[in-house]
């Protein structure tokens, strides 16, 4: 299990980062995000998969406050940016629908940087109108959501990790991307109709908001969450981690070693 998030109706979303089966020798099939009550009332919760929410490398989720969208990272390093449409506002269970994020004028996009890869260099702090692609199969038995949604235009991460919903904005990290393999962060803008037939008029735009050039920026960020006063707050997952801050003009400085 690992990063997760709050939802605004009282709960924690736990997410699995795994997509072992049983015909690997486990009980039952991995892969899936399961939903705990936050409340002083100890007790067990039946571990009920939302099987709608898709069966990937889970890593975290960020809820949009107003609508219930869940938008959900994938631990890989050719992973995609999803969000569930819920059919009931706070009741996950419910069903709803699975999607992922692809940027409207550049179709099967790869953010990745990597100095190897051939691809267009991804710009930092600019800004790209956004669609959504509806996903079939969500339980993905082949574990292959990832690939069957690049192929449809999707576009592409190195290890989406932890994530947070700010004001108007959400904020994500992955972990491995960049030229220099340190990692980047991405600012989502949703539309204000998000979710809703009219976005397509009015689109939600991605950012690559910060990609370090140099170890002291920052290293391999992990998780993050947003500061009261709209500073990205990020822990590095490395051997002598800090915790650092970033501004919103994109400006870092050490909080903790």
């Amino acid at each position: 299990n690992c990063a997760g998030g709050i939802t605004p109706w009282k709960s924690w979303i736990t997410c699995e980062e795994s997509s072992l089966k049983m015909s690997d020798g486990m009980e039952k099939d991995h892969g899936f995000n399961f939903e705990v009550p936050a409340t002083e009332k100890i007790g067990i919760t039946d571990p009920l998969p939302i099987k709608t929410m898709g069966r990937f490398t889970h890593e975290a989720v960020a809820v949009q406050p107003k609508t219930g969208i869940v938008y959900q990272t994938e631990d890989e390093g050719d992973s995609l940016f999803y969000r569930y449409l819920p059919n009931t506002y706070g009741k996950l269970h419910n069903g709803g629908k699975l999607q992922c994020l692809s940027i409207k004028e550049w179709k099967s996009a790869d953010t990745r940087n990597y100095p190897n890869l051939t691809s267009d260099k991804f710009p930092e702090k600019k800004s790209f109108e956004v669609e959504w692609i509806d996903l079939a199969d969500v339980e993905a038995p082949d574990s292959d959501l990832r690939l069957r949604g690049y192929k449809l235009g999707a576009t592409r991460f190195s290890r989406g990790e932890g994530i947070w919903y700010g004001k108007d904005e959400l904020f994500f990290a992955c972990t491995d991307g960049g030229n220099t393999r340190n990692g980047q962060i991405f600012k989502y803008s949703p539309s204000k109709f998000e979710g809703q037939t009219a976005e397509k008029d009015a689109p939600g735009k991605l950012e690559l908001f910060i990609e370090p050039n140099n170890i002291e920026t920052f290293q391999n960020c992990d998780n993050l969450t947003i500061a009261p006063w709209g500073d990205v707050i990020i822990c590095e997952d490395k051997k002598d981690a800090r915790i650092i801050g970033i501004t919103p003009q994109g400006k870092t400085y050490v909080i903790a070693k």
